[in-house]
């Protein structure tokens, strides 16, 4: 009896968390024409256009004009007093893949045991239903790339856009970078990033074991892989076929990038070697360090992907402010960069507001705009779909009533991903509403 008792408390408890789930569809296809207009429009690209209006044909921007007059019948967006951007960009994440980091792991799919992983792709992890997306949306962004983590070679990305039944809808940009986790050159114990970069590897406090050697084998490791992968590459026929050796065909046929994971100089010189050595287009995620050797990155055509601004420096020597500092840096170098929000606390809403941070720490307001729109799109190879309001591009675009990088202004009112109009609602938005009715607040 007590057994009976207890599965009816669990299927009731189940149907009760079923009810209290928001009720949030993905938008149908929008077909037809759509007009935002009267709005100060931020094209993504350093430009500004004020009291314009953005027009939309089948989900694509036709242009962006100061005098264009809405066609009878079309969808119309008053725009006045407020502010259009492109569509926010998560360059690297595990949304959609980690719901609940600690205590429930049949949550979580991020990461595959192993060290070499390079065939597992994380779009088929990818949970369209998280709710996480939901509360993302409703902070502007509506793209980003779904990271694997762990071992040696994470494995591919995808870019999704962020309103989708399936992973197969959600699909953006398939498999367009392989991760790589570099060993770290420092040994630090329990540090915030253990070292820098990759946590397996170099982190130790053990007094036996030279970090530098323990980094420099794990490196000739790596090395020895990729030239496995060449080697194999070149035949012409196979005996059978090696999937892990596979699936870096694309890094050599430049189809694909490299996302080396890394925040030491150190791991990004061995970065930089790699590029000379394979000729892979290499990117750099982390970069907690790059600021000192911004030229050297330039000069050899490497991007950055900078995460979490809101933190303390990487060394005790650095400035304090130093991560507000970097993308300055890197913008007046002339490296390619993105901003990133990788913070799992904060679940990576605040993205706009690391920019924002950038803001007042040596970019301009449109440059820091630019570094989680068109210049993530370009490190993530979208820039010819989306990333900016320009005609001919997806009509990814989010209408905000304040300055979406301002904490204290930014409010998204409409979002749009490839020209359909997405829902803003979410569970946060659902208990606020309630507890307002629940004391009269009105």
């Amino acid at each position: 009896m007590k057994k009976i008792l207890c599965s009816l408390s669990a299927i009731l408890l189940l149907a009760d968390i079923a009810t209290a789930q928001e009720v949030v569809y993905p938008a149908p296809a929008f077909k037809g024409k759509l007009y935002i207009t009267n709005a100060t429009v931020h094209i993504g690209n350093g430009q500004v256009v004020e009291a314009a209006t953005v027009e939309v044909n089948d989900g694509k921007i036709v242009q962006v004009a100061t005098t264009v007059t809405p066609a009878n019948g079309a969808k119309v967006v008053d725009g006045k007093g407020k502010h259009v951007y492109p569509g926010l960009i998560l360059s690297s994440t595990d949304l959609g893949l980690k719901e609940i980091a600690n205590g429930v792991r049949a949550s979580n799919d991020y990461a595959e045991l192993g060290d070499y992983n390079t065939n597992i792709r994380s779009i088929t992890a990818y949970n369209t239903d998280s709710r996480v997306i939901n509360v993302l949306r409703a902070n502007g962004i509506l793209l980003a790339s779904v990271t694997p983590q762990g071992g040696v070679i994470s494995g591919s990305s995808t870019v999704v856009q962020l309103d989708a039944w399936n992973w197969e809808d959600a699909a953006y940009k398939m498999d367009g970078a392989i991760h790589v986790n570099m060993p770290s050159f420092i040994a630090r114990g329990g540090g915030r990033r253990g070292g820098g970069g990759f946590r397996g590897f170099g982190g130790t406090t053990s007094e036996t074991v030279d970090p530098n050697k323990a980094a420099l084998d794990k490196v000739d490791e790596i090395k020895a892989f990729f030239n496995e992968a060449k080697a194999y590459l070149a035949q012409p026929t196979h005996a059978a076929t090696n999937l892990k050796l596979e699936a870096v065909k694309g890094l050599f046929e430049k189809k694909q990038k490299l996302i080396v994971h890394a925040d030491q100089v150190k791991q990004m010189l061995v970065a930089i070697d790699f590029a000379k050595e394979f000729g892979f287009n290499i990117v750099i995620e982390g970069g907690s360090e790059s600021f000192l050797i911004a030229d050297l990155l330039k000069a050899n055509n490497i991007a950055v992907i900078l995460n979490e601004r809101h933190e303390l420096p990487a060394t005790e020597d650095d400035d304090i402010d130093q991560p507000y500092k970097t993308p300055a840096v890197l913008q007046k170098a002339g490296v390619l960069f993105a901003i990133n929000d990788a913070a799992g606390n904060t679940r990576y809403r605040n993205l706009s507001y690391n920019a924002g941070t950038a803001a007042t720490y040596g970019l301009t307001k449109e440059e820091a705009l630019q570094a989680i729109t068109l210049n993530a799109a370009k490190i993530l190879g979208i820039d010819a779909t989306t990333g900016s309001i320009e005609a001919g591009k997806d009509a990814n675009m989010i209408v905000s009533d304040g300055d979406i990088l301002d904490m204290k202004s930014s409010n998204v009112a409409y979002a749009f991903i490839q020209g359909r109009q997405v829902s803003l609602d979410n569970k946060q938005k659902q208990l606020y509403e309630r507890y307002k009715h629940k004391y009269g607040i009105k």
